[in-house]
């Protein structure tokens, strides 16, 4: 068993643009690698990739619109992020489609790539702002070991979008 995941990787131009945001100057927070920036559709937990890979098996993923932003939030007091609309129902498929593998989900799906971990009790933003979109192309199964350095993942797998 492996701690797994299906995710969004946002194609290269968005990070890109993601990395110009100069999140080492905003006093606060520790930034997460740029190679560990995706969505999470669904955290599975300790799972199986066989059980995965079985029930995305020729699965129809409708095509899904990823809009990122307008800005940056706070969520939960411990994530800088940058919020994302568009994959509600993409997301949901996976869901369903991933029903009675690894955990339940704990709460309903909320787009966002997470961008740094907040160290400070109240952080000021300020004025940061990003935006960017682009088509969903795959779905793809990831699987996360942490480091001293932080998380590392690696793509077991995945499937067409659209």
């Amino acid at each position: 068993m492996a701690r797994l995941f299906i995710a969004v990787w946002p194609p290269e131009n968005v990070l890109a643009e993601l990395a110009r945001l100069n999140l080492d100057e905003i006093a606060g927070i520790r930034p997460v690698r740029p190679e560990t920036w995706h969505i999470t559709m669904r955290f599975l937990g300790n799972a199986e990739s066989d059980d995965v890979r079985q029930a995305l098996a020729g699965a129809r993923l409708a095509p899904a619109h990823a809009r990122l932003g307008p800005g940056l939030a706070v969520i939960a007091g411990r994530v800088l992020a940058v919020s994302v609309a568009g994959l509600d129902a993409l997301a949901a498929t996976v869901t369903d489609l991933t029903a009675g593998i690894g955990k339940p989900a704990r709460q309903p799906f909320r787009g966002h790539l997470t961008l740094a971990r907040v160290k400070a009790p109240t952080l000021d933003i300020g004025n940061v702002v990003f935006s960017g979109h682009f088509d969903v192309k795959e779905i793809a199964l990831v699987a996360s070991r942490t480091e001293a350095d932080g998380a590392h993942y690696q793509t077991i797998d995945t499937w067409p979008v659209g």
